[in-house]
C-alpha cells in the first residue's frame, strides 16, 4: 500500500535513491481556503490540499554538466523511485546544460526542516468574512452589488540537495478583488489587496471607496484618444514594473535585446532613468512583503537556474536614486556578463516619493487629468523599448481642478514603463498593492501613485 510520507522524509527518501552525481529536490505543499460571492451573497466556498514535487538530476560529461527536471503531483512513497528514475533519464539524455555550475553548498540548515507543513483553512475568514457580511447589507441599502473573490494559500517549500542544503520556506499568500456594479450594470468598480492573513483587509472601507467611484460614474463624458495627465494609481503602477523587472535580465541586456542595451553593446547600467529619486528594490525580509529568502527554481530560464537553488537571496536595489543599479543574473549569466550575481526576488518596492495619497494627488491637481483604476490585457509590443499595450479597466475619470467630474471612457494604451519613469513629474506615498494584471503570479508589492503629464492613449476602447 503506498504511503504519504512528510515532506523532509519524501526529500531525503528521494536523495538517497539517487544514482547520478547531483541531485536537487523539491516538495512543495500547498493548501488553500476561498470564498466566492456576488449579488451582495456569498456562493461558494473552498479548502484545497496539493503536494507537488520536483526532482532535478544532474550528469557530469566530458563535455559539461546535464540536467533533467521532471515534477509530478500528489506523489507518495510509491512514486519516488520513478520519478527519481524519470529525472536522471532526461539528464542522461540531454546535452550540455548552458547554465551549468555546481550545486550550492555551505547554506545552514532551515531549523524547521523536518517540521510539519504549515497549513491554511476556512479560519482564516474568520474576522473577514463578518465584515463581507456588513458590507453586503451596507452596499444592499445603498443600491449596488458586490461581487468578487478571496483567496489565501499556505505553501511549504522544502529544498534538498545531494550538497547537503535543507532549506525550508512557508510562503502565505493572499488575495481579495471586489467588484461593485450599479443594478443595472452600466456602471462597475474594482478594488483588490494583497495580503498575508485577512487581518489587515477593511471590507467596508473597499465597500466605501467603491460606492464613491460609482457615484462619480453617474455623469459619463467622452474623451477621445490622445496624451493626457493621467495619475496612475498604485496597482497600475505595480503591473507595470513588475513587467519591467521581468525585463531586465543582464545577458538579453548585454546582447542588445531589450531596452537596457546600448547601442553596440554593453548596457544602461548607471544611467539616469528617473529625474525623481525613485528607488525600485526587492528584499525577501520587507516587512510585510516577506518571500522566499533563497532562490527556488522548478526550471531554468532567462531569469532562473535550477543550479542556483539554495542560493542565498539578498536586498537588491534594481534602481537607486533614480539611476540604474542592477540587471537580474543567475550565477551563469553573471559570468558571461561580468556583472554581480542579482537573482530575482519575489518581491518588489518602489519608494522615494512623497506623503501624499493618491486623494491628495488628487485634489493637488491643477487643469485637467485622468485618474485610472487600474490596467489589464498587458501586452508586450517592442521589447528594444519595453513598450507595452494594453487596456484601462472598472473606471477612468475626468478631474478638474482637484475634483473628479465624473467617468470617461477607456482606452487602450502604449507605453513604456522605463519611459514613464523618465517622465514622471511626481510620486506618492509608497502603500502595498494588488497588481490587477499580474495578480496571479506576483502579489507582494508596494508602489506609490505616479503623476504622468503626457500618458499616451493611443485609442478610444469599448471595454468597462
Amino acid at each position: 500500500m503506498s504511503r504519504v510520507s512528510k515532506p523532509y522524509e519524501i526529500v531525503e527518501r528521494a536523495l538517497e535513491l539517487s544514482t547520478t552525481d547531483g541531485l536537487v529536490v523539491i516538495a512543495d505543499e500547498q493548501s488553500s481556503a476561498n470564498l466566492r460571492w456576488a449579488g451582495n451573497a456569498l456562493t461558494t466556498n473552498g479548502v484545497t490540499r496539493g503536494r507537488t514535487l520536483t526532482v532535478i538530476a544532474t550528469v557530469d560529461g566530458a563535455e559539461g554538466t546535464a540536467s533533467g527536471v521532471v515534477s509530478r503531483s500528489a506523489v507518495t512513497t510509491d512514486d519516488l523511485e520513478p520519478l527519481v528514475r524519470a529525472a536522471e533519464a532526461a539528464a542522461r539524455g540531454a546535452g550540455p546544460a548552458e547554465d551549468a555550475q555546481p550545486l550550492v553548498s555551505g547554506v545552514p540548515a532551515s531549523p524547521d526542516f523536518t517540521d510539519a507543513p504549515a497549513e491554511t483553512g476556512s479560519e482564516v475568514f474568520a474576522d473577514f468574512a463578518p465584515a463581507l457580511g456588513d458590507a453586503f447589507a451596507r452596499a444592499r441599502s445603498g443600491g449596488r452589488e458586490l461581487y468578487g473573490f478571496a483567496n489565501h494559500e499556505l505553501t511549504s517549500t522544502y529544498v534538498g540537495t545531494s550538497t547537503g542544503l535543507r532549506l525550508r520556506h512557508d510562503q502565505p499568500n493572499g488575495t481579495l478583488e471586489l467588484n461593485a456594479k450599479s443594478p443595472d450594470r452600466t456602471r462597475s468598480a474594482w478594488a483588490g489587496r494583497a495580503t498575508r492573513d485577512f487581518k489587515d483587509v477593511d471590507p467596508a472601507a473597499m465597500d466605501a471607496e467603491l460606492a464613491q467611484r460609482l457615484g462619480w460614474a453617474e455623469r459619463r463624458i467622452e474623451l477621445p484618444a490622445g496624451r493626457y495627465e493621467t495619475l496612475l494609481p498604485p496597482t497600475a503602477v505595480a503591473d507595470l514594473l513588475i513587467y519591467q523587472l521581468w525585463s531586465s535580465t543582464a545577458r538579453d541586456a548585454v546582447e542588445g535585446r531589450t531596452v537596457f542595451s546600448t547601442p553596440g553593446g554593453g548596457t544602461r547600467l548607471g544611467e539616469q532613468l528617473a529625474p525623481l529619486p525613485l528607488t525600485l528594490r526587492s528584499d525577501p525580509h520587507a516587512p510585510g512583503l516577506e518571500s522566499a529568502p533563497f532562490v527556488i527554481a522548478h526550471s531554468s530560464g532567462d531569469s532562473g537556474s535550477v543550479f542556483d537553488n539554495g542560493l542565498p537571496l539578498a536586498p537588491t536595489d534594481w534602481i537607486r536614486d533614480g539611476k540604474l543599479e542592477r540587471l537580474t543574473t543567475t550565477r551563469h549569466s553573471a559570468g558571461l556578463t561580468g556583472l554581480p550575481v542579482a537573482p530575482g526576488i519575489d518581491n518588489l518596492l518602489l519608494e522615494g516619493g512623497g506623503e501624499k495619497s493618491l486623494e491628495e494627488m488628487v485634489a493637488a491637481t491643477t487643469g485637467r487629468a485622468l485618474l485610472l483604476t487600474c490596467l489589464w490585457y498587458i501586452r508586450e509590443v517592442d521589447p528594444a523599448t519595453l513598450l507595452l499595450t494594453g487596456l484601462t479597466r472598472d473606471g477612468v475619470y475626468l478631474v478638474e481642478d482637484g475634483e473628479v467630474v465624473g467617468e470617461v471612457n477607456n482606452f487602450r494604451f502604449n507605453e513604456s514603463p522605463v519611459d514613464l519613469l523618465s517622465r514622471a513629474s511626481e510620486a506618492g506615498r509608497t502603500e502595498k498593492t494588488l497588481p490587477r494584471e499580474w495578480g496571479d503570479w506576483f502579489t507582494r508589492a508596494a508602489m506609490p501613485a505616479l503623476r504622468i503629464p503626457d500618458f499616451n492613449m493611443s485609442s478610444v476602447s469599448l471595454g468597462v
